[in-house]
C-alpha cells in the first residue's frame, strides 16, 4: 500500500464540526494505551486477532466470494448473505491500526481486500456479493431480510475509517459510489424514488458519518428519509412482527427499545447522529427516555441487551434470564456506540458510566485472552457447556471486536471549547488538541484493579481538566439511573460521595459539575501532577424483585469489573447448592492467573440439599425438607469477562444469598 499520508486526525465518529455535539472527539492516533492492562489486549488484537480473522475470511470462502464475481473463483457463493459485512468490520479495525504507524501486514491485506471490493463493484455503484453473479434479478426485492443496505453501510464505516487513516480515497470512493447510487433510487415517492427502508439498521449511521467525511448533505437527507419512514409498517413484519424491525411505531411514539437488539441499538445511533447534526428538538428527549427505560428495565448487570434467543430480542420489563441470555456481544458493542453518542449531544457522564461498564462486563467476555476466541451469546450462568469459538458461521462478533478495540484510545478523552474530559481510566500517553494548544496527558494507574490514578498535565494556560466520578463509585447511586413508574427520570435525593483530587501535592476542591465530572480549573503549568484517588470496595447487588430468577441472590463488583464464581476454581462443587455470606469479602491480586486479576473470596455454606429429599422432586412443607446440611466453604470469584478461559465448567454470575 502506497504510504500517501496525510495529517490528519482520525475519529471514530466526527463530532468536530457538529453543532450540537457539547463534547468533541479525540483522534484514536492521539492516545497509546500501555500499562498491565490494555497495553497487552491492544497488542493481542493488532498481533493475533486481525491476523487470525483474516485468514478465517479467507478460509471461509468470504474472499473467494468476491473473486467469484470477477471470475477467479469458480464455486458457489458461501456462507451467509450478509457475509461482506465480515470483510468491512475487518477493513475498519485495521484501519484504526495502521492509522497509528505502517503495520506492513495489515496493509498488504487492506490493500488485498480494497482490490477485491473495487473489482466486484457493478459499474452502477452496486457492490453485494450474494447477488451480484446469479441473483442480479433479486437485487433490492426482499430488504426486509436479506440486509444489503446493512451491508452497505459496514462498507461506508469501513471506507471513512480507511480514508481517516490513511488519507487514501480507493475505498472512500467506492463507498462513495455506492451511496450515489441509494441516493438515486431511494426517497421520497413524490421525487419519483421508492419509499423503503432496510430490515436492519446501519446504513444510517452510515451515512450520516459519510456527509461528515465529504461535507454531502444528500447523505444526510438519505438518512433523515430512512429514519423518518421507519415506524409505518413497510417491512411487513413476517413472524416476528413489525416491532422486531422497530417498524411498528415512528420513533417520537416510541416508548421503549423493543425486537432484535442489535437493530434497535443500531437505530438509537443513528437518530442519535441525526440529532448531532440538525438539533431537532423532538429526538433528544426521546432518545434519553428510551436510554432510561432500557436502563432501568431491560438491561442486564452486565450492561448486555438482549434477553431472547428467539429473535436475538429485547424482552419484556424485568424479562431478564441469566441461563437463557442472549446478550450478544454486537449489542453491547451496539450499546457502547449509542453511549459515546449520547455522551456527545449532552455532557452527561452516565453515559460514559454505561461505556466503560458495558466495556468491560458486556463486550470484553466475547474475547478470549489468548485473542482467537469469542462469544456471540453471553449467558449470565451456564452449565459447562458455553464455550468461545474461533469464529461463527454468523460470524459478525469477531470483526465487531476487532474494530472495538482497535479504536478504543479514541473513546478516552473529548474536549469542548475550555476543557478537556478524561472519559476512561486507562494508563496511556495522549496528545489532546484543545483550541490552538495541544496539551499533554500522560495517565498512570493500574486501573481496573486499583483506582489511584495520577495524570501529569504537560501544557500551560487555564483550561479545566475535567474527571468522571464513575457511577460505581459512589454508594448512594446505583448502576442505572433511576425512573419512576410512570418512565420518568427519578431522583435518589442522596448527595454524591466525591474521590479526594490532589493537585501538585495539595488537596484540590474540585466541584462536581451538572454533568457527573470533577472541574479542576486553573491555570497549568508544564509537568504539573494530578492525583485522584478512586478506592474500590466491593459493591453487593441485589435485583429488582420483579426479576424472579434473581430473588434471593445477589451479583458481586469492584471498581467496574463485574465478578462471577466458576468451577475452575471450586473442583467438584455444585454452584447451586452455595449460599455466600457477603459480609467480609477478601481482595486478592493474582498476578499470574488470567493474564493478572483480582478475584474476591467469600465465606459460605454449601449445602447438600438432595441429601433431605430423598430423590423427590415435590415434599409436603415442613420437617426442614428446603434446608438440608450444609458446611462452610469458602466461594472464589472471578472477573465476569476472564471465565472460560481455563477449561468448562459451570458459571454463576448471581449467587443464593445465605441471609435468604
Amino acid at each position: 500500500m502506497n504510504d500517501t499520508r496525510t495529517l490528519r486526525q482520525p475519529v471514530v465518529v466526527d463530532f468536530a464540526s457538529t453543532a450540537f455535539a457539547r463534547i468533541k472527539p479525540v483522534a484514536v492516533t492521539a492516545v497509546t494505551l500501555s500499562g498491565a492492562f490494555w497495553g497487552p489486549r491492544f497488542a493481542t488484537n493488532i498481533e493475533q486477532t486481525l491476523p487470525s480473522q483474516w485468514d478465517l475470511l479467507e478460509s471461509t470462502n468470504r474472499l473467494n466470494n468476491f473473486r467469484r464475481v470477477v471470475g477467479e473463483h469458480d464455486g458457489p457463493f458461501e456462507g451467509l448473505f450478509f457475509n461482506d459485512s465480515d470483510l468491512y468490520k475487518w477493513l475498519e479495525a485495521a484501519s484504526w491500526v495502521v492509522a497509528r504507524g505502517p503495520n506492513a501486514l495489515l496493509e498488504q491485506r487492506i490493500d488485498e481486500g480494497i482490490t477485491l471490493i473495487e473489482r466486484a463493484q457493478g459499474e452502477d455503484g452496486y457492490i453485494d456479493t450474494y447477488f451480484s453473479v446469479e441473483r442480479k434479478d433479486e437485487r433490492w426485492t426482499n430488504l426486509r431480510d436479506l440486509h444489503e443496505m446493512y451491508v452497505g453501510g459496514h462498507l461506508i464505516q469501513a471506507a471513512v475509517a480507511h480514508h481517516r487513516a490513511t488519507g487514501q480515497r480507493r475505498l472512500l470512493n467506492i463507498a462513495i459510489r455506492f451511496a450515489d447510487m441509494l441516493c438515486g433510487r431511494f426517497g421520497s415517492a413524490s421525487d419519483g424514488k421508492i419509499e423503503a427502508i432496510d430490515g436492519h439498521e446501519e446504513i444510517e449511521m452510515a451515512l450520516i458519518e459519510l456527509a461528515r467525511e465529504t461535507g454531502q448533505a444528500k447523505y444526510l437527507e438519505l438518512a433523515r428519509f430512512f429514519i423518518k419512514t421507519r415506524g409505518q409498517g413497510l417491512l411487513k413484519g413476517g413472524r416476528f412482527g413489525d416491532a422486531y424491525f422497530q417498524d411498528d411505531v415512528p420513533f417520537d411514539q416510541m416508548e421503549s427499545l423493543a425486537g432484535h437488539a442489535v437493530r434497535a441499538l443500531y437505530m438509537a445511533c443513528g437518530i442519535t447522529d441525526l440529532y448531532l447534526e440538525t438539533g431537532e428538538e423532538d429526538l433528544l428527549p426521546r432518545l434519553e427516555t428510551l436510554w432510561d427505560r432500557l436502563t432501568a428495565h431491560r438491561m442486564y448487570i452486565t450492561g448486555g441487551v438482549g434477553s431472547r434467543h428467539d429473535g436475538e430480542a429485547i424482552g419484556a420489563d424485568f424479562e431478564l434470564p441469566n441461563a437463557q441470555a442472549y446478550t450478544e456481544t454486537c449489542a453491547a458493542i451496539g450499546s457502547m456506540m449509542w453511549c459515546h453518542r449520547m455522551l456527545a449531544a449532552t455532557g452527561d457522564a452516565r453515559y460514559a458510566d454505561l461505556f466503560e461498564w458495558t466495556l468491560y462486563n458486556g463486550m470484553l467476555p466475547g474475547w478470549s485472552l489468548d485473542g482467537r476466541g469469542y462469544y456471540y451469546v453471553n449467558p449470565l450462568e451456564d452449565d459447562g457447556g458455553h464455550g468461545r469459538q474461533p469464529w461463527y458461521y454468523c460470524a459478525c462478533c469477531p470483526p465487531n471486536v476487532a474494530r472495538t478495540i482497535a479504536s478504543l484510545p479514541g473513546y478516552v478523552y473529548g474536549t469542548d471549547e475550555h476543557a478537556i474530559y478524561v472519559h476512561l481510566y486507562a494508563e496511556s500517553d495522549a496528545q489532546v488538541p484543545l483550541g490552538e494548544r495541544v496539551i499533554g496527558l500522560r495517565q498512570r494507574t493500574r486501573y481496573p484493579w486499583d483506582g489511584a490514578v495520577e495524570i501529569q498535565v504537560d501544557g500551560e494556560g487555564e483550561f479545566a481538566l475535567k474527571l468522571r466520578v464513575p457511577g460505581w463509585f459512589d454508594s448512594s447511586a446505583s448502576l442505572t439511573k433511576a425512573v419512576d413508574e410512570s418512565g420518568e427520570a427519578a431522583s435518589t435525593g442522596a448527595a454524591r460521595t466525591l474521590p479526594k483530587v490532589i493537585v501538585n501535592g495539595k488537596p484540590f476542591d474540585a466541584k462536581l459539575d451538572a454533568n457527573g465530572y470533577l472541574e479542576i480549573r486553573r491555570q497549568w503549568q508544564e509537568g504539573d501532577q494530578v492525583q485522584l484517588d478512586l478506592p474500590m470496595t466491593v459493591r453487593v447487588w441485589q435485583s429488582h424483585p420483579k426479576v424472579p430468577e434473581n430473588r434471593g441472590r445477589v451479583a458481586l463488583s469492584r471498581g467496574p469489573v463485574l465478578y462471577c464464581v466458576e468451577r475452575a476454581d471450586m473442583p467438584g462443587t455444585d454452584l447451586d447448592e452455595l449460599y455466600i455470606d457477603p459480609a467480609d469479602i477478601e481482595v486478592e491480586w493474582q498476578p499470574e492467573q488470567l493474564g493478572g486479576v483480582v478475584r474476591l473470596k467469600a465465606a459460605s455454606q454449601k449445602r447438600a440439599i438432595e441429601s433431605s429429599w430423598g430423590g423427590a422432586l415435590y415434599l409436603p412443607l415442613g420437617a426442614n425438607a428446603h434446608k438440608g446440611q450444609s458446611e462452610p466453604t469458602t466461594i472464589i470469584a472471578i472477573p465476569y469477562f476472564a471465565w472460560h478461559n481455563r477449561e468448562s465448567g459451570p458459571m454463576k454470575v448471581w449467587l443464593n444469598y445465605r441471609g435468604e
